[in-house]
């Protein structure tokens, strides 16, 4: 239990003292000159200890009142601060969402606008590393994982819609290709852009599509697939790519699909929260929006955008 003055005392001390005089301490507070002065006397008695000389017609602090008053002028200031703050901003949930770098870049920041319209009462916080989270520690809601998840205790994770993960390249690479581009063993001429981190990656693709001998040991690696598809969109290469991280290439013409009919379903991304927090609101919601949005982002649809573009 705290063992503390009544909140009434200290305020009527620190008035008095701020001011210098109980009279006007009293009209700051809205009380009488006598009610300060009871309410000092009281806290003198409750902590033993005089706080002001009253010998004269002012009042002066004691030593050991000044330097109360220095500790408990800055408990007001603070506690003034935090009422502020929360009048500026409590009236919003706040949303903390981590996600991997990529789906973080390439998707979600492009449409966090539609949600923010959406709900404006919800203000999203968006922490975008490669390293997992762990959402016992109460620091984030919501957890966009790429790849396969470990079950964890108290933890739900969703597995989000697969995604097509298919060839592209600039319509300037495709332009200028040397021998031209047109069925997938077409490849092997070219410089291909590696992503390390993708569940399916060349060597994969090559494979499903009749072991193509593709020149695996060479071309630009990264780590990150919004880097390959830097990459690719500046003419460096083919990339191999989901299309939910492309969508924006293709609906702006920068990057094109070769090869339709050889797209892969891959189940790549999952969204985690803890089971606890299952029902809270914004969760709920931002939940149900990232199912919704991605259920816009079909890969025919996504495509399709491209095909206009060049109509």
């Amino acid at each position: 239990m705290r063992r503390m003055p009544s909140l009434k005392s200290l305020q009527a001390f620190e008035a008095a003292a701020r001011c210098g005089s109980f009279t006007a301490a009293a009209n700051e507070l809205h009380v009488t000159a006598s009610a300060i002065s009871h309410q000092i006397r009281f806290l003198e008695r409750e902590i033993g200890l005089s706080l002001f000389h009253r010998d004269t017609r002012t009042i002066l602090l004691t030593d050991a009142g000044e330097r109360y008053f220095q500790r408990v002028s800055e408990a007001f200031a603070t506690m003034e601060a935090a009422t502020r703050e929360i009048e500026r901003h409590g009236k919003a949930d706040i949303l903390t969402v981590h996600s991997v770098p990529s789906f973080a870049a390439q998707w979600l920041m492009p449409r966090l606008s539609r949600f923010s319209a959406q709900h404006s009462d919800i203000d999203v916080r968006l922490h975008a590393s490669a390293d997992p989270v762990e959402l016992g520690a109460g620091l984030v809601d919501v957890d966009i994982r790429y790849g396969s998840v470990l079950p964890a205790r108290g933890v739900i994770t969703v597995q989000l819609p697969d995604e097509a993960v298919i060839a592209l390249c600039s319509p300037a690479f495709l332009r200028r290709a040397d021998p031209p581009i047109h069925t997938p063993a077409d490849l092997q001429h070219h410089t291909l852009i590696h992503s390390e981190v993708n569940l399916l990656r060349w060597g994969d693709w090559a494979r499903l599509n009749g072991d193509i001998p593709l020149q695996l040991d060479r071309g630009p690696r990264f780590d990150r697939s919004f880097m390959s598809i830097s990459a690719a969109v500046d003419g460096q290469g083919i990339c191999l790519e989901s299309h939910v991280l492309v969508e924006r290439e293709l609906a702006t013409g920068r990057l094109v699909e070769l090869f339709g009919e050889t797209r892969s379903q891959v189940a790549c991304h999952s969204i985690s929260i803890l089971k606890a927090k299952q029902n809270v609101p914004k969760i709920k919601l931002f939940q149900q929006w990232i199912l919704d949005e991605l259920s816009r982002c079909s890969v025919d649809r996504v495509v399709g955008q491209m095909n206009l573009i060049h109509e």
